[in-house]
């Protein structure tokens, strides 16, 4: 049962989110991945957040570009904790997305990485750092990456 669920708003996105992919699987972390735009189709997205706890999902992690709605929508729609990854996808190279994400209103969190390939490895990890917390399999194999990442 996936305990991650990656979204992104567009298939265009799927390069720029795949560090999170491959940092799950390197983990032996289950995950979902979905294309929902929460533009586009807002019934989805509100679905998704829906549905998402029942499902087994844990974390759920949203990246988007430009104005980045996905990762306040879905927070919106769940209780569930959500990681939002900006996306250089626009002639601000993300910082619009960046801004929109870390401004989210009270009471609606999101937690915020950089942008970019390196904010998508980072919200994996910080998944999987969540799920640690009740998990002491993953917690152990966090612990094993973090020796290996201080090796150099």
């Amino acid at each position: 049962m996936p305990l991650v669920g990656i979204v992104i708003g567009s298939k265009r996105d799927t390069e720029l989110i795949q560090p999170a992919l491959d940092m799950l699987k390197e983990l032996g972390i289950e995950h979902e991945f979905s294309v929902i735009s929460a533009h586009r189709n807002p019934q989805r997205a509100r679905e998704y957040g829906l549905e998402a706890e029942k499902r087994g999902l844990k974390v759920i992690i949203a990246a988007a570009g430009y104005a980045a709605h996905l990762p306040g929508v879905l927070a919106s729609w769940t209780t569930l904790p959500v990681i939002g990854v900006p996306l250089p996808t626009s002639e601000l190279k993300g910082m619009d997305a960046l801004l929109s994400v870390v401004q989210m209103p009270g009471g609606v969190p999101v937690a915020c990485t950089g942008i970019g390939a390196s904010g998508a490895k980072n919200a994996a990890l910080l998944a999987v750092q969540i799920l640690g917390l009740e998990d002491r399999e993953i917690r152990e194999a966090y612990r094993k990456y973090k020796q290996e990442l201080a090796k150099g």
